[in-house]
């Protein structure tokens, strides 16, 4: 780590500066969809799969129009007026820097009508950000929560200790659920070609809802990551540092075990329309299967892309995966795109259709678009996931494939196949979203491990071959969402919003029903996911 921090001090010390100003945006898909016109349009080579991005020239007019929607120069209003449906509540420019700070409250209460109960959430918190000269940009986000949710992500958060995607739950199992969660990073752009980001945060690969690659669904993580981009070519090397509380604690000293994880991707823009990812990936604990200290591994260091022979070379005492993403716009602002994750590969197994345990992969095939039927922003997107019962799994805990608890990749784990449509809509100030969502899986029971909880080591499965999607205890998800909001101040977000959820998870055991109404005021860009599938059984 010394070594890679050492060449890039000299990088930023000898490189020169580059003409545009970076600008980060945090990635959720309900934002960065607003951009699928420009994203996918057969005039331009943009790089769409690594989130979230620094707006770039070619999405600078497009985020602009957003961030400044109702903006009226002609007028003069009051600065009560301008705060709250105009600007940031600081907002300083001048020739050598930039800053601005939001203050975000959230205060959306409902009722879940089939499990008899209120709900609510209650957020304070903040965001700030800015730049220095040209080349340096930060940012930072902070909420303070206590929330009361329906019975599934009860459930859900009292079995795995995390709110979906955001922190661990300091209530210990009480009802009303108490948690924070703090994001920042800091970016600089030495010279166009590169950029350097290091911070506490996530990274999402792929052009879908759901990623099988590397997602944003778990909590925030520290990490250094590097992005090239030369010509049509984009790449990306990332560093990072997790920890998980499932594992077995190997002292009172190390406390939970903590672990490490290398992350590449080289995205190719074949041409306007065909666009093809390449990703590895290696996780390793930070203390081995023996108790000893190991500590950041320096054969990761190299910032090259497919490490597996790096692994296989150290005895193969990590867990390494494979895989490709591949983007492909079938006309102007409509694309279809898929990805591919390998977790083992015995070819034997792969290629016998015995059900092998050891047949590990993931996939997603989907078709996403903007203006539906000709009419202005409605988007979409249509959607197939699935995974191998064991994939993202390993034979010691601590390596599995997740960060505090929850996958990396797809919310569901393994051992399901999904089906997801979204529809976006908005007009001048409303925005409406739509989603449905079915999913396909099989829980452990009886002690046996089916495949799905990926937490759970797989070198005693519950059988080595005749492994199929759904085995175990079969559960079938229908998930339906419906929202409206009223956007007050794009520049945060801020908003009033109404919505409904209708959930039903059911198998031989259990037929658990949520049916949820909502409104409140809502504010920050943060991706909250409540279109999750149970772990374990209740």
């Amino acid at each position: 780590m010394k070594k890679i921090l050492g060449s890039l001090l000299l990088l930023l010390l000898f490189a020169k500066f580059a003409d545009a100003q970076a600008q980060y945006q945090p990635y959720s898909y309900q934002f960065y969809q607003k951009l699928n016109t420009t994203i996918y349009s057969t005039n331009t080579r943009e790089h769409s799969s690594l989130k979230s991005m620094i707006i770039d020239s070619v999405l600078q007019h497009k985020y602009d129009s957003l961030m400044n929607y109702g903006v009226d120069t002609s007028r003069h209003h009051s600065w009560a007026y301008r705060k709250l449906f105009n600007e940031h509540l600081i907002d300083t420019k001048t020739k050598d820097y930039t800053f601005f700070a939001d203050y975000l409250q959230e205060l959306p209460i409902g009722r879940d009508l089939a499990g008899n109960k209120n709900v609510w959430l209650n957020t304070r918190g903040y965001q700030l950000g800015g730049t220095i000269a040209k080349n340096f940009y930060f940012y930072s986000s902070g909420y303070e929560n206590q929330a009361v949710f329906p019975e599934y992500l009860t459930t859900y958060i009292n079995q795995v200790g995390m709110v979906p995607g955001q922190a661990y739950d300091r209530s210990y199992g009480k009802n009303t659920k108490d948690w924070s969660d703090v994001t920042g990073i800091i970016s600089y752009t030495p010279i166009k070609y590169l950029n350097i980001t290091a911070g506490q945060g996530k990274t999402f690969i792929g052009d879908g809802y759901r990623s099988v690659l590397l997602s944003d669904f778990a909590s925030p993580y520290p990490f250094l990551k590097l992005t090239a981009n030369v010509g049509n070519v984009q790449y990306m090397v990332m560093w990072s540092y997790m920890v998980d509380p499932a594992a077995p604690a190997v002292n009172y000293t190390n406390g939970y075990n903590k672990k490490w994880g290398v992350f590449h991707y080289l995205d190719w823009n074949v041409d306007k329309r065909l666009s093809v990812g390449f990703f590895d990936a290696v996780i390793w604990a930070n203390i081995d299967s023996l108790g000893r200290y190991r500590g950041f591994d320096y054969s990761y260091g190299n910032p090259v892309i497919f490490l597996r022979p790096v692994e296989a070379s150290n005895g193969s005492p990590d867990n390494a995966f494979v895989g490709f993403n591949v983007k492909y716009k079938l006309t102007d602002g409509i694309a279809a795109y898929g990805q591919f994750l390998l977790d083992d590969f015995l070819a034997r197994d792969f290629f016998s259709g015995t059900g092998s345990v050891k047949n590990k992969f993931a996939y997603q095939l989907g078709v996403r678009g903007a203006n539906l039927f000709n009419v202005n922003s409605l988007n979409y997107l249509f959607e197939f996931n699935g995974a191998r019962p064991f994939t993202y799994s390993e034979t010691q805990e601590i390596k599995n494939y997740s960060e505090q608890g929850e996958p990396l990749a797809h919310p569901f784990g393994a051992n399901f196949s999904e089906l997801v449509g979204l529809l976006n809509y908005s007009y001048k100030r409303f925005d409406l979203s739509g989603e449905f969502d079915h999913g396909h899986y099989g829980l452990d029971i009886n002690g046996l491990n089916y495949g799905k909880d990926i937490f759970q080591v797989y070198i005693d499965p519950a059988h080595r071959y005749g492994n199929y999607v759904g085995q175990g205890l079969t559960t079938n998800m229908t998930y339906l969402e419906g929202k409206i909001a009223y956007i007050l101040n794009p520049k945060y977000n801020l908003r009033i919003e109404w919505g409904a959820i209708y959930r039903k998870e059911a198998n031989t055991q259990f037929n658990d029903k949520t049916f949820m109404i909502m409104c409140g005021l809502r504010s920050s860009f943060r991706a909250m996911y409540t279109d999750i599938a149970s772990y374990r059984t209740h």
